[in-house]
């Protein structure tokens, strides 16, 4: 995508330029291990080369770089080129609070240096910190020993990035966590980042998005139905999936669910038998939802979730009660949250 115009108005002030990722046309990019060192090695070399072939021409000058708070490589070269950086969390403060705990941690033995825990046990970043669990940290939940060990190092390192740059944004609010943003007052909350207030389609989602659910959930009740979405990474295995939608089936509850054409493994066989059929007056199954119009919709009655912050985000701005469901990473302390902080929600075991 070369020099992009957007719309909205801006005409030409934003330009979408990419980059490689450094892998062969053809290498397989579901390769975690390979997928990981395109990200960390290869790619900042193609973020330099883009920033001083920009800065060579008589183009306007990049002045500042924001980039996510995983990528400490892209704020460390924009430093060495004395260009003002900003650090952006998608995720919660409180995980950005974790990330300048994780020297404390090792003192106090809760992770040992590869930041594997040393146990399984409950701790706080702060007196006034929520407890976590060891065995839900982000890192800690990769099945891969070698990709943990990097995903880990390069927490340190981004880390060390963020603590340099000018400014430090996440997407949340003081009143959801005031701990952390007391914690660390560099911290600047800039959310909810929300389209609802805009008219049109969002952009940006993974699928097409089926809007005809709207018009079904204009046939619905006031809070009467269920609105299951588990975001664009999570994975069901068979019989997770199976009961799933047993469970549905056993609320007699009318119900809303996103179920993305890679959510299972063999979707030929996903469903039991005969279930599309017992559930076809009350249930509607989309591939994709327009979401933030589906929890401002008067008829959702709970949101079954896996917790992804931006997921969690839309639901409180909504008002919507939680069914938590997390899959990985952060998922789970955002569910804590949900169930033990908030109080706007039930987890299940």
């Amino acid at each position: 995508m070369d020099s992009l115009a957007m719309k909205d108005g801006i005409g030409d002030q934003i330009h979408l330029v990419s980059i490689q990722d450094g892998l062969e046309p053809l290498e397989d990019r579901k390769n975690l291990e390979r997928h990981a060192e395109s990200v960390l090695l290869l790619m900042p070399k193609k973020f330099e080369e883009l920033i001083e072939k920009n800065n060579s021409s008589d183009t306007e000058k990049i002045t500042c770089v924001i980039a996510d708070h995983n990528l400490g490589w892209a704020m460390d070269i924009a430093a060495e080129k004395e260009i003002r950086r900003a650090a952006f969390s998608c995720a919660a403060a409180t995980h950005l609070v974790l990330r300048s705990s994780l020297r404390k941690l090792i003192d106090d033995r809760i992770i040992d240096s590869h930041g594997a825990p040393t146990k399984k046990q409950m701790f706080q970043s702060s007196p006034t910190m929520p407890a976590m669990n060891t065995a839900y940290l982000g890192w800690a939940c990769i099945d891969h020993k070698k990709i943990q060990i990097m995903f880990f190092e390069n927490m340190v390192r981004s880390d060390r990035s963020i603590k340099l740059t000018d400014w430090v944004l996440c997407n949340s609010t003081y009143d959801f966590e005031p701990a952390a943003f007391i914690f660390d007052p560099k911290i600047t909350p800039i959310s909810p980042l929300l389209a609802s207030n805009r008219h049109g389609d969002s952009v940006g989602s993974f699928w097409q998005e089926d809007l005809t659910c709207l018009k079904w959930l204009d046939q619905q009740r006031p809070q009467s139905v269920i609105y299951i979405a588990f975001g664009s990474t999570s994975i069901l295995d068979q019989t997770q999936f199976h009961e799933l939608a047993m469970g549905l089936e056993l609320s007699n509850r009318p119900f809303l669910w996103v179920v993305r054409p890679n959510i299972t493994i063999d979707m030929n066989d996903a469903f039991p038998v005969g279930f599309l059929d017992r559930v076809a007056t009350r249930g509607r199954i989309v591939s994709w939802a327009p979401q933030q119009k589906v929890l401002e919709h008067p008829s959702i009655a709970c949101f079954m979730s896996h917790c992804g912050w931006n997921s969690t985000m839309e639901g409180l701005s909504n008002g919507i009660p939680f069914l938590g469901w997390p899959y990985f990473a952060d998922q789970f302390h955002n569910e804590n949250f949900i169930w033990n902080v908030w109080r706007v929600g039930l987890g299940f075991n």
